[in-house]
């Protein structure tokens, strides 16, 4: 999928994660907590993809998340499709095609999901704040690549780290620690796991079951049959998908804020 189609899933998943929590576990969040747990989530949803890279000079090509953040993040990406293909070649099987880049492996597995989710908890743990306001630094900076592409590609990747700068520390210095940062890491780990079943409904399919051989194969892509698979940048994904995708996520943000509106305003329903 696109970019801002992984963005957006990841948006959706997060708010209606949340309305299930609130409704049926008594689990109550902020809003400031659930925007950030949102952003954080579309971020996250566009990480595995940092496997896509450009050219660094020109300052062009990659992926969505390679683009956030000008010639830096896609240096970042250059380097983590080198990680990727060289972990590729390092575990591949007999039956295993050669491949000339590393983009849809090793970002596009399980065990990556849930070292990225730990990892991100753990730095927050271990280095405080200054973790805590780098991470949400590069996670709302994805989050506004995907979800606004539009105008972030008018205003180009200056102002998106601006913004970016600007909203974690504002968020940093308002959201209650206790709540907020296990939430971070569980926030990026369930964005990363929604990119791969994103990506496992296109034709092209994802690596789900690595480090699995199957059949001399350590690299089996795993997605739908290619007669009912989307297609990246068809009508069915800008279109269908992403205005059901928007649907749910607004109907879900209304959920969660109806409640308290109408307890403010003593309505009973």
């Amino acid at each position: 999928m696109m970019g801002p189609s992984h963005a957006l899933s990841g948006a959706a998943v997060w708010l209606t994660g949340s309305w299930a929590l609130d409704h049926f576990a008594d689990y109550h969040q902020s809003p400031l907590a659930l925007a950030v747990g949102t952003a954080v989530c579309a971020g996250g949803a566009l990480f595995p993809d940092l496997d896509l890279s450009g050219k660094v000079t020109r300052n062009q090509g990659g992926a969505t998340v390679a683009r956030t953040f000008g010639v830096f993040s896609l240096f970042v990406a250059e380097v983590m499709e080198k990680i990727s293909l060289g972990v590729y070649y390092a575990t591949k099987l007999s039956r295993d095609p050669r491949r000339n880049n590393g983009h849809r492996t090793l970002t596009h597995t399980i065990p990556f999901t849930v070292l990225v989710g730990w990892g991100t908890t753990a730095l927050c743990t271990a280095y405080g704040k200054w973790a805590v306001v780098g991470i949400l630094f590069f996670m709302i900076g994805l989050a506004l690549r995907g979800l606004f592409d539009e105008w972030a590609e008018r205003a180009g990747w200056v102002i998106v780290t601006l913004v970016s700068a600007a909203a974690a520390w504002f968020t940093f210095a308002n959201l209650p620690g206790d709540r907020g940062y296990p939430m971070i890491g569980l926030a990026v780990g369930v964005g990363c796991f929604v990119h791969i079943l994103g990506d496992m409904i296109t034709k092209a399919g994802v690596p789900i079951l690595w480090p699995i051989p199957i059949k001399r194969r350590m690299w089996t892509m795993i997605g739908l049959p290619n007669s009912i698979a989307l297609r990246t940048g068809s009508k069915a994904e800008v279109v269908v998908l992403r205005t059901a995708l928007t649907v749910l996520s607004v109907l879900a943000a209304v959920g969660l804020v109806a409640p308290s509106v109408l307890q403010r305003f003593n309505i009973e329903v």
